[in-house]
């Protein structure tokens, strides 16, 4: 009986012990479980933090407002101190300056003047904002400071501070040309971004062929002439029932050294070139560099050196001329030199716009030991302005 008892005993013993590791099994299974779980959703909750934080970037670039207002325009914001002190009207001329290499007065820039307290949500939009800040208590030196697409894109919001009027118009006039250049190198990288998703493709397989380099045009200019070591893309319309021309070309001719870049052989060398490529309407005649308008810089274009000309053309014996920039730039590889050209004929119309739009094509032109670049930009080197 005794044994029984003990066998019974054992049993439920062994019963009991077998319940009490199953919930722990149990449990412990509940536990691990719910850790994981608890992973999981710790991993999807840091996902969609991601995810949405990636939603917020672009949806901020997608519904970032486009900024308003044309190339070349600018919107200066001042204090009413600042209008009655002489300030704004210093700054205003000189962006209001004649753009060089015109032969009609036109300004570098359509400039508007508005009351700080009249900046609207609607005037931030402009693509251009200039904002005076003049103030004994707060600045001691002047100083030139800028922004990118703060409201809308794109566009740059630029801050000139000063001490006082004093201090403010000498400074505009320490920095009048770096001022205005600021902007327009601006603008021409505006049009560069445009070019690099809208560009002509005969002209670019044409400069290749000739070449063996690369260039952007706009889409617009459609006729492509070629000769001897040129090419020539053109597009002609009437504009307010006006003629219209715009025009690139490029070409180029041998490298002999630094004399090669002087006024005297510049001219020399394009007027050899328009004769033999771009005729007039009758024998005989043929475009020309027109003497004594001619503005020569040397420039830093992709980190090596350029030849800027702007000036004037003229067709010989005939009435017929206009504006025209070029980018003279050395091949290396090849020893000669590679030109860029632009040239806009619209009589007794604005010009601006045009010869700028072209200009910007320039810049793009890609030298033969410039293709296979793994970083190569188009931009322009950008100007920053300090005080000396």
């Amino acid at each position: 009986m005794k044994q029984f008892i003990l066998k019974v005993c054992m049993m439920l013993l062994a019963v009991m012990v077998t319940v009490a590791c199953g919930n722990g099994a149990q449990k412990g299974d509940n536990t691990q479980e719910g850790a994981q779980t608890e992973a999981k959703a710790k991993t999807a909750k840091a996902k969609k933090a991601k995810k949405n934080k990636a939603s917020r970037k672009k949806k901020k670039s997608v519904f970032t407002p486009t900024s308003a207002g044309a190339p070349y325009e600018v919107l200066l914001v001042a204090g009413e101190d600042d209008f009655r002190s002489g300030a704004v009207d210093s700054l205003y001329n000189i962006l209001t300056d004649d753009m060089p290499g015109i032969a009609q007065s036109e300004p570098c820039f359509k400039v508007s003047r508005i009351n700080q307290q009249d900046l609207s949500k609607t005037l931030r939009l402009c693509r251009n904002i200039i904002k005076i800040k003049i103030d004994p208590a707060q600045y001691t030196t002047a100083k030139f400071k800028y922004s990118k697409d703060v409201y809308a894109a794109p566009q740059l919001v630029v801050t000139l501070q000063a001490h006082d009027a004093k201090q403010f118009k000498e400074f505009v006039a320490d920095n009048a040309e770096m001022i205005t250049d600021f902007f327009t190198r601006a603008e021409l990288n505006r049009q560069i971004d445009i070019l690099k998703d809208d560009h002509q493709p005969v002209m670019q397989e044409q400069v290749k062929k000739i070449f063996g380099a690369d260039i952007w045009i706009p889409a617009e200019l459609t006729k492509v002439t070629t000769g001897r070591n040129f090419v020539w893309a053109r597009c002609e319309r009437f504009v307010k029932k006006v003629e219209q021309e715009l025009n690139i070309v490029v070409y180029s001719y041998p490298y002999r050294d630094l004399n090669t870049f002087t006024e005297k052989y510049f001219i020399h060398k394009r007027d050899s070139v328009m004769k033999a490529n771009i005729p007039g309407p009758r024998e005989g005649q043929y475009m020309m560099t027109t003497k004594g308008f001619t503005l020569v810089s040397d420039e830093t274009v992709h980190k090596h050196y350029a030849q800027v000309v702007r000036g004037l053309w003229n067709i010989k014996d005939y009435d017929m001329g206009g504006p025209f920039v070029s980018v003279s730039r050395v091949d290396e590889e090849n020893q000669r030199v590679v030109v860029a050209e632009a040239f806009v004929y619209f009589p007794n119309h604005a010009k601006r716009d045009y010869i700028r739009k072209l200009e910007a094509a320039l810049y793009t032109l890609r030298l033969p030991d410039e293709l296979n670049l793994e970083k190569f930009t188009y931009d322009l080197d950008e100007i920053i302005i300090t005080p000396e």
